[in-house]
């Protein structure tokens, strides 16, 4: 593996020709750069130099509507039915399962607000004159799904506004304090005779830990075919953004009806892709916009070719390297763990990545140092050369706050707002690792001797 300081840095065509600002900032940090070494690729990832030729070539030459007959648009066509292709192959679905989308929070909103509607119509089709139905006894007349208290915010806070504006109820189950993970067994006993969907994390972003979405969908199922046809069926979503690029998926192995896929986690461009296991046949798809054919009416809009093309090249470089990736990623990382221990010992450190009984990601190390004002913000900011963060991107401006997802794993407060998430990438080196700890080493020596000295 070669390394990578920064993978801003690449081989593909120069992102500032054409634009000013562009290259000023490059100018700006170019320096900066060029001694920087990125760890936070949970967060997002550089696109490979292949995505990006492909994206241009894609720009040249397939620039074409692609429902125009002409040459370009027909280009543009031939583009996007291979990125529907490879990306099926990656998850083991089949072309006509793939709906592109902008990026995994609108396929996560696309999930949920499908099932909502599904729910609706299926209370229409059953209701009586008064428009309810008794469900099990016990009349119901709100959609019910069940989520993780440590899911994205593009799921947790869909599915809150949707019980905030009464249009759902909803059961945040806890995960176990001892595997960081989902119980299937909570899953179960919270099914209701409204539930319609369950929508759990494949891999959580923070902790790296993977949750049992095969042995949950098994068991949903046997109760779906219990259940009558006063009750709807439950759908099972699972957000795979964090796993794709690092783990193998395959959608027939775990049974989800719903798949999120989002590029720029597995060194793609920033849009993303939803499968769907038999779309309008057997799953429910109902359309979040009103426009044109596009994607057989799922998702209108003219579509953007170019990075559909790149999300494609991206996916298809999964399915050749993926074992290569995987396996380079956990030597690096299982190397990090290592050094971290060997230069702060056992008894000051705590790995939040590490829960019995659980899997993880080969690429996830999330760590605190232990000890009085070592809070994981205070010790980046002591750092010159590591870039990484001490969470989700998307939680970034709760600044005093530690991650909540690491306090509903049953992370201590004082343990928890010392976390930094080292996320390794296909690029990282032991050399880095070498660096970065040496680094983490100083940071903490400079922060205690402050202390000592107010």
């Amino acid at each position: 593996m070669e390394k990578n300081a920064c993978p801003a840095k690449t081989d593909g065509p120069s992102v500032t020709q054409g634009c000013p600002k562009l290259a000023e900032l490059q100018q700006k940090n170019n320096s900066a750069n060029e001694y920087s070494i990125y760890m936070d690729y949970n967060a997002t990832t550089p696109m490979e130099s292949e995505v990006m030729q492909t994206i241009t070539e894609a720009m040249q030459e397939a620039w074409g509507n692609p429902s125009s007959s002409y040459a370009p648009g027909r280009n543009a066509k031939v583009l996007i039915d291979w990125a529907r292709e490879t990306i099926a192959q990656m998850v083991g679905g089949h072309p006509e399962d793939i709906i592109f989308t902008s990026g995994g929070t609108e396929a996560n909103n696309l999930v949920i607000h499908t099932v909502v509607k599904y729910f609706w119509n299926h209370q229409r089709h059953l209701a009586p004159k008064d428009g309810r139905v008794d469900l099990g006894g016990i009349v119901q007349v709100l959609p019910h799904i069940i989520t993780s208290n440590v899911e994205h915010d593009s799921v947790h806070l869909v599915v809150e506004n949707l019980v905030k504006e009464g249009k759902a109820k909803a059961t945040f189950l806890p995960v176990s304090k001892v595997t960081g993970c989902i119980q299937v067994d909570d899953v179960i006993a919270a099914i209701g005779p409204s539930t319609c969907l369950i929508s759990i994390m494949l891999a959580n972003n923070e902790t790296g830990v993977l949750m049992p979405i095969a042995e949950m969908c098994r068991r949903v199922k046997i109760v779906n075919h219990q259940r009558g046809k006063q009750t709807p069926k439950i759908l099972l979503h699972t957000d795979a953004a964090q796993a794709l690029g690092k783990l193998q998926v395959d959608v027939q192995d775990l049974g989800v009806d719903y798949l999120t896929v989002v590029g720029h986690k597995f060194y793609g461009p920033r849009i993303g892709a939803l499968y769907v296991r038999g779309p309008s046949t057997s799953s429910p798809v109902y359309a979040m916009f009103i426009g044109g054919g596009q994607e057989r009416k799922f998702r209108p809009g003219t579509e953007n070719t170019p990075m559909i093309a790149g999300l494609g090249k991206a996916a298809e470089l999964v399915v050749k390297k993926l074992e290569i990736y995987a396996s380079h990623m956990k030597e690096v990382r299982d190397y990090l763990e290592v050094c971290l221990l060997t230069v702060f010992g056992k008894e000051k450190l705590h790995f939040n990545s590490h829960f019995q009984g659980s899997d993880c990601l080969p690429n996830t190390c999330n760590v605190s140092i232990l000890g009085p004002n070592l809070q994981g913000r205070n010790v980046l900011l002591h750092c010159q050369r590591l870039l990484a963060s001490v969470g989700a991107a998307c939680h970034s401006e709760n600044v005093n706050r530690p991650s909540h997802v690491l306090l509903n794993s049953g992370i201590p407060y004082e343990v928890a707002e010392n976390a930094i998430r080292l996320s390794v990438g296909r690029a990282t080196s032991k050399e880095d690792v070498d660096t970065i700890v040496e680094e983490l080493k100083l940071a903490v020596k400079e922060i205690k001797l402050c202390a000592a000295q107010t």
